[in-house]
């Protein structure tokens, strides 16, 4: 199966378009899971992100499709936190998550086939199912991603419209008339529907998807308007301050189309209200799969994702 189908599947078994974004902050840890080590341990702290995230994996599991891996937040730890990523991504394979490596990556060509080859698919270094990608440096940086991603079945999201303020800096720049995320989300609409033939069962979306915030309601239709063909994975629900409402727009008739990102409103769930003073840090755990069956019952009722069988 390609990776556009297993995620289809993934979305309709779970009946939820739930991405848990697994973003490990070790400061924002519960207290009884890192006492007495200190965040800039090298050796130890990672040891915490690994237990920490796949206690999350326990509770979500069996709830979401997926789940996002923030490298950065293990990066800053050096290998000893590489390993605790590779155990963390190998350990949600293993509960049947699909994983999306988030390392942005975008380079050259020949740079870009190391990247793609050592992160892409089950029989990868890292055996991630997907990865998100930077276009900055055009189409020839890209070509390598699309090419492993469609070899190894598994896939990539580009990141088009990011969630962050900022993004708007250099992606609402206007050439031709056109926004440069227009121009972009229009190369990924190619790219999806150059992967489609690679679909046996001619499903709708291709192995190329995009990056689209949530942030930015007013422009979510105009751009699932132009990626009919790609998935979006959407960042900025929740504590970024977008809504089932403001979503609603990603998702086709029968409620696929996209996965809906969500990293510090489920994991540290407990250190806000109402999940706060209902749970406190002594059952964070329960205070995430809470927070996690609320955001699904949002979507379930706000979007089409209530369609979803």
């Amino acid at each position: 199966m390609t990776f556009s189908q297993l995620l289809a599947e993934a979305v309709c078994s779970k009946c939820t378009p739930v991405l848990v974004g697994l973003d490990p902050k070790f400061e924002f840890i519960p207290e009884s899971m890192r006492s007495g080590i200190d965040a800039n341990d090298i050796w130890k702290a990672p040891s915490v992100l690994k237990r920490f995230c796949c206690n999350v994996i326990d509770v979500v599991a069996p709830l979401v499709p997926a789940v996002k891996l923030q490298a950065a937040c293990f990066e800053r730890y050096g290998s000893y936190g590489m390993i605790a990523l590779d155990n963390v991504i190998k350990y949600a394979s293993e509960k049947g998550l699909l994983t999306i490596f988030d390392g942005k990556r975008g380079d050259i060509g020949s740079t870009a086939e190391l990247y793609a080859s050592g992160i892409l698919g089950k029989n990868s270094a890292w055996g991630a199912d997907a990865m998100t990608v930077s276009p900055y440096m055009g189409a020839d940086s890209i070509e390598p991603f699309v090419k492993t991603a469609t070899e190894q079945n598994a896939g990539i999201f580009i990141l088009v419209k990011t969630s962050n303020p900022g993004g708007k800096m250099f992606q609402d720049l206007k050439s031709n008339r056109k926004t440069i995320y227009n121009h972009v989300a229009r190369y990924v609409q190619e790219l999806a529907v150059s992967t489609l033939k690679n679909n046996d069962n001619n499903t709708q979306y291709g192995d190329v998807g995009a990056v689209v915030g949530a942030t930015w309601s007013k422009e979510l239709s105009e751009l699932r308007e132009i990626l009919k063909s790609a998935w979006l994975l959407v960042p900025g629900y929740g504590s970024q301050g977008a809504n089932a409402e403001d979503i609603a727009p990603v998702f086709d008739k029968n409620g696929l189309g996209a996965i809906i990102n969500n990293s510090r409103g489920l994991l540290y769930a407990y250190k806000n209200e109402p999940y706060k003073s209902k749970y406190g840090e002594q059952k964070w755990e329960t205070a995430t799969e809470e927070a996690t069956k609320n955001m699904i019952e949002q979507l379930k009722n706000k979007t089409n994702a209530g369609k979803l069988t």
